[in-house]
C-alpha cells in the first residue's frame, strides 16, 4: 500500500498520527526526566525533602484533572490532547529559566497539567483505533513507540552532556519543541470508535464517578501511592546516595527504555492473551520484590537492578487497568473515567510524597520504599477480585446486547 492510500485510511492515518505524537512525547518527557534530578540537585540545590515537596506540587494538576477535563468536556479528545501537549511544551521550554524552588514551581505546574491530561487521553485515543480484544496490543505498540522516542532523547542527553554540547536550559528548550510537534500531529486525529470512523466526535459526560468502576478507581488509588514514592525518590537515591552523574543516569534510563521499545508490543499482546487480571497480579509481585530490594539492600548494583526492573514493568499497571476499564465501562464513560482514575492516583500522589519527604528528615531513605511495597501488596489482592465478565456496568451490558442483536439481524 502506498503512502497516499495509507493516509486515506482513517485507522492507519490515526495510528500514524498517534505514533508521531507518542514518539515526540516520549522524547520530550524522557529528556526532561533524564536531567531533572541532577538539575534539582546541582543547579537549584534542592534537598531530599524538597524533592518530595516539588513532586507534590507537580501532582496537584493530576489531582484536579477530573475538574479540568470536565471544564473542557465539549472539546473533542484530539483537540483536548493537542492543547495539553501545548501546555507541556510551554512548561518544558521555560523549565531551565528557574533559579530556585519557587521559580521552578510554576513551570512544574504548567507542564504537569499537560502531562497528566495526555496521560489519560492517550489511552482513550489509542483504544479507539481497534476492537476491545486487541486493546492491549495497540497500547503495547504505542508504548514501544513512546520508548523509541525516549531512547532518542536519552541518547541525545547522554552524548551531548558527556561532550558538553548541551546545558540544562537548551535541553529543556529541545524538549519543549518536541512536545509542540506532538501537539501539531495529534490535532487532526480522526474520530474513531472500535476501529471504525465516526461522523462526529463522541459526546462525553463532564464527570463520571460510578460504583460499577470501583475496582478501577481502587487500582488507580493504590498505584498512585506506590508510583509517586518511587518517582519522587528513586532517581534521587541514585544521584544523592550513590552519587551518579548525568551520563550514568542517562545510561540507566537508556537501558530501561530500550527494553521497553523492544518488548512493549509483546507485553501488550500478553495482556490480550492472558488477561489483565493475571498480568496485574504478576506485576505487583515484581513491584514488591524490586521495592524491597531497593529499600533494604545498600548496594549500587542491586539498586540499579531493582530500578531497571521496576521502571520496565511500571507501564503495565496503567495499561492493564485501562484494558479492564474498557471491558466494563460504556463507550462514552471511558475517557472521563480514565480522567477520574488519574485524579484517584493523585489523591494519594499529593499526600504520599509530602509525608515521605517529611519522614526523610528523621529516617533513612529506605522507609518510603517499604511503604511503597505495602501499596503494591494491597494492590495484588485487589487484582484478584477483577472479573470483567461479571462486573460490566448496566449501560455496558445494554450496549453489548444491542450489538449482539444487530449482529444477529445482519446474519
Amino acid at each position: 500500500m502506498n503512502l497516499r492510500a495509507m493516509w486515506a485510511n482513517p485507522v492507519q492515518r490515526g495510528f500514524a498520527l498517534a505514533a508521531i505524537a507518542t514518539f515526540c512525547f516520549g522524547f520530550a518527557m524522557n529528556t526532561q526526566q533524564n536531567i531533572v534530578s541532577n538539575y534539582f540537585e546541582h543547579v537549584l540545590g534542592l534537598s531530599g525533602p524538597e524533592f518530595g515537596y516539588i513532586t507534590a506540587i507537580r501532582e496537584i494538576p493530576g489531582f484536579l484533572l477530573i475538574f479540568l477535563t470536565a471544564l473542557f468536556y465539549r472539546l473533542s479528545l484530539p483537540r483536548l490532547t493537542a492543547g495539553a501537549l501545548c501546555l507541556l511544551a510551554v512548561g518544558y521550554g521555560f523549565f531551565g529559566t528557574a533559579t530556585s524552588f519557587w521559580t521552578v514551581a510554576p513551570w512544574v505546574v504548567i507542564s504537569s497539567m499537560g502531562y497528566h491530561t495526555f496521560l489519560q487521553t492517550q489511552y482513550a485515543l489509542g483504544m479507539s483505533l481497534t476492537t476491545e480484544a486487541k486493546s492491549g496490543s495497540i497500547l503495547g505498540r504505542l508504548s514501544a513507540t513512546n520508548s523509541a522516542g525516549a531512547v532518542v532523547g536519552m541518547l541525545l542527553v547522554l552524548v551531548a552532556f558527556n561532550f558538553g554540547w548541551l546545558d540544562f536550559s537548551s535541553a529543556y528548550v529541545i524538549a519543549g519543541i518536541m512536545a509542540f510537534v506532538a501537539a501539531v500531529a495529534i490535532f487532526n486525529f480522526p474520530h474513531l470508535r472500535n476501529g471504525e470512523v465516526q461522523a462526529r466526535a463522541a459526546k462525553r459526560d463532564p464527570i463520571v464517578l460510578r460504583k460499577d468502576y470501583r475496582y478501577y478507581y481502587l487500582l488507580s488509588l493504590l498505584d498512585g501511592g506506590r508510583q509517586q514514592i518511587f518517582f519522587s525518590f528513586g532517581l534521587w537515591v541514585l544521584v544523592h546516595h550513590f552519587e551518579m552523574g548525568v551520563p550514568l543516569i542517562s545510561a540507566v534510563l537508556l537501558t530501561i527504555t530500550t527494553l521497553s521499545m523492544l518488548l512493549g508490543s509483546w507485553i501488550g499482546r500478553m495482556v490480550d492473551l492472558h488477561g489483565e487480571r493475571r498480568m496485574l497480579g504478576l506485576v505487583n509481585v515484581a513491584y514488591v520484590v524490586a521495592l524491597l530490594g531497593y529499600g533494604l539492600v545498600d548496594n549500587v548494583a542491586v539498586a540499579l537492578l531493582c530500578y531497571v526492573v521496576y521502571s520496565f514493568i511500571q507501564p503495565l499497571s496503567s495499561m492493564g487497568a485501562s484494558v479492564y476499564l474498557r471491558k466494563v465501562a460504556s463507550e462514552q464513560d471511558i475517557a472521563p473515567s480514565l480522567a477520574m482514575g488519574v485524579t484517584m492516583q493523585h489523591t494519594a500522589a499529593i499526600a504520599v510524597p509530602i509525608a515521605t519527604g517529611f519522614v526523610l528528615n528523621y529516617v533513612g531513605y529506605q522507609i518510603p520504599f517499604l511503604v511503597a511495597a505495602v501499596f503494591a501488596s494491597v494492590n495484588f489482592f485487589v487484582t484478584k477480585r477483577l472479573s470483567p465478565e461479571t462486573q460490566k456496568s448496566p449501560q455496558r451490558a445494554r450496549e453489548d446486547a444491542l450489538r449482539l442483536a444487530a449482529a444477529g439481524a445482519r446474519a
